[in-house]
C-alpha cells in the first residue's frame, strides 16, 4: 500500500521538529504517494521566529489552509492512512481529544481516528497538567500514538539538529516507514 500522509504542524514551540520531519519525508519519498500539510497560524509564526525563515513554503508537498474543509483528507474516503501532528500544542491536543473539529487539523485527526488509521501526536509541552494527561489518555484510548518530543542521547548527538532528529526518527519508525537511523545495540 502506498502511504498517504497528513502532516499537521501545531502552534507550540518546536518548529525544528517539523522541519526535520519534512526533510526526512523528502528523503523517503519512495515510501509515500502524497503528503498533505496543514499548519496553524502559530506554527507559521513559530517557524519564522525559531528558524528565522519561511522555508516551509519551498517543500514539495500539498499545503492546505487551516479552514479548507475541501481538502481530500477532510473525508475518510480519500484514504489517507497516516497523520502526524508535530509539534502538537496542548490546545490542539485538547480539541482533538474532545472531538472538536473546528478546523482542518482537528477534522483530519477526527477522520483518522474514526477510520481507525494511524495518528501520531508529538506533544511539545512541559510539565503536563492533569488536564493534559487526561487528554493524552483519551487520545491513547481512541487509538492515537503519543510520542512526546523527548530526545534520546544514546547516539551521542553533537548538534541540536541531531538531538531533535532522534525524535523525528522515532516518529518515522512509528509511522511504519523504513529509515536508516540509530538502533540500540547495533
Amino acid at each position: 500500500m502506498s502511504n498517504k500522509i497528513i502532516l499537521g504542524v501545531g502552534g507550540s514551540s518546536g518548529a525544528l521538529y517539523a522541519k526535520l520531519l519534512m526533510d526526512k519525508l523528502k528523503v523517503l519519498e519512495n515510501q509515500w504517494e502524497k503528503v498533505g500539510v496543514v499548519m496553524s497560524d502559530n506554527a507559521k509564526l513559530n517557524w519564522k521566529i525559531e528558524l528565522e525563515n519561511e522555508a516551509y513554503e519551498a517543500y514539495p508537498y500539498d499545503f492546505y489552509k487551516k479552514m479548507d474543509f475541501f481538502a481530500p483528507f477532510a473525508s475518510g474516503s480519500a484514504k489517507y492512512n497516516i497523520m502526524i501532528i508535530c509539534p502538537c500544542s496542548m490546545g490542539l491536543l485538547a480539541r482533538i481529544a474532545q472531538g472538536i473539529s473546528n478546523d482542518l487539523l482537528t477534522r483530519s485527526a477526527d477522520v483518522i481516528l474514526k477510520e481507525r488509521r494511524k495518528l501520531i501526536i508529538v506533544p511539545r509541552e512541559m510539565p503536563y497538567s492533569l488536564i493534559h494527561i487526561e487528554n493524552l489518555k483519551l487520545l491513547t484510548l481512541a487509538g492515537a500514538i503519543i510520542c512526546p518530543a523527548s530526545p534520546s542521547f544514546y547516539s551521542k548527538p553533537q548538534t541540536i539538529e541531531a538531538l531533535a532528529a532522534t525524535v523525528v526518527d522515532r516518529v518515522i519508525d512509528l509511522a511504519g516507514l523504513d529509515s536508516n537511523s540509530y538502533r540500540w545495540g547495533e
